[in-house]
């Protein structure tokens, strides 16, 4: 690889590190190690066949952590390209660049604002509707968190290999609880217990066309709620004092998302193993304002049929957009993350 792009590829990892420094401690402890873990495993190319020592994890951690600790207060670097300074969130201007050499890069935030980066191969560029969707494969550079998907604007970023992660790590403590579950009915469709990369590969790919569909419901979503809900997420998230609000308004946004476009090809496909995966992946939260999707679910399991799910749908679009545009208003009024928080417990569907 050349020079230059080694050198970039460094600074992207400078960043990653301190976004990670900035914020582990976001996640409880168990979820901090899970994804501590495979970090690791990214780091050294361990495949997911492959069981963890925890001698060698502990380890690493301990002098990660140390890193750590000298970066926490360091300023994000710019990336140098052909003697020009691009800031780290030049997203459009730094991809123009790397385009050329076939990667791509991007910096976003997530939960809590959290500052996501990565930089990886390109491994296709699609056309879908009015979005562009960047797929990518190998990841040169990446957090700990390394969402498998994030829409700016008209633009998807999909990335397969942090999929494949997601999708194992799920997977994993599924089939380690040994319970019937949506996951481990998931499961069943592809051989697992044979050739689990082939599997997982096959799995990833599966869904793909779902994670790009949740991610155009969510541009699509941000277009109907305004600039006004970022501002408000971001201050609720910004508050000292720990609430549920934030976890709640993303929640309510991922449902309202869905109902726009992934549940409606998911019912339109009738894929068995995408919706029990579908239900598997779904956030406690998202359960809770939810209770009659997850009742529809249980009854299609049952009985194969999908009545209660289709009447779900039916008025789901319009309960979210409602909601939506109520917390939008009351906020607005109140700036109260409490009165949000009842707002949103009263309107479950």
């Amino acid at each position: 690889m050349k020079k230059a792009l080694q050198q970039i590829i460094k600074t992207v990892q400078y960043n990653c590190h301190i976004a990670d420094a900035r914020h582990a401690g976001d996640y409880t402890l168990c979820v901090y190690l899970l994804k501590m873990r495979e970090m690791f495993r990214w780091e050294h190319g361990i495949d997911f066949k492959t069981t963890l020592t925890t001698d060698a994890v502990g380890d690493w951690l301990t002098a990660r952590e140390g890193v750590w600790d000298d970066l926490e207060e360091q300023e994000y670097q710019s990336l140098q390209i052909d003697s020009e300074s691009y800031e780290p969130f030049d997203n459009d201007l730094i991809n123009t660049f790397l385009d050329k050499e076939k990667l791509v890069y991007n910096a976003g935030l997530g939960l809590r604002c959290r500052p996501h980066f990565f930089i990886a191969e390109l491994d296709e560029t699609i056309e879908h509707d009015e979005y562009t969707v960047f797929i990518s494969g190998k990841e040169y550079a990446r957090d700990m968190a390394a969402p498998p998907a994030m829409a700016q604007g008209t633009h998807i970023f999909i990335r397969r290999e942090s999929l494949r992660r997601v999708i194992w790590e799920i997977l994993d403590d599924a089939f380690v609880a040994g319970l019937d579950n949506p996951l481990t009915r998931a499961m069943s469709f592809y051989d697992f217990d044979l050739n689990p990369e082939v599997a997982l590969n096959q799995m990833a790919e599966a869904e793909i066309e779902y994670v790009i569909q949740h991610e155009i419901g969510e541009v699509k979503a941000g277009q109907t709620l305004g600039e006004s809900w970022n501002r408000m997420t971001a201050e609720l998230a910004s508050i000292k004092v720990r609430t549920q609000a934030e976890i709640m308004l993303r929640a309510v946004r991922d449902h309202f998302a869905d109902s726009i476009s992934t549940l409606p090809l998911l019912l339109k496909n009738r894929n068995k193993a995408s919706i029990h995966f579908y239900f598997g992946n779904m956030t406690a939260m998202r359960k809770y304002l939810a209770p009659s999707l997850v009742s529809a679910y249980e009854y299609w399991h049952e009985t194969k049929d999908f009545s209660q799910l289709d009447k779900y749908l039916a008025n789901a679009q319009l309960h979210w957009n409602r909601l939506a545009v109520d917390i939008n208003k009351h906020y607005k009024d109140s700036n109260d993350a409490s009165l949000i928080e009842d707002l949103i417990k009263d309107r479950t569907l």
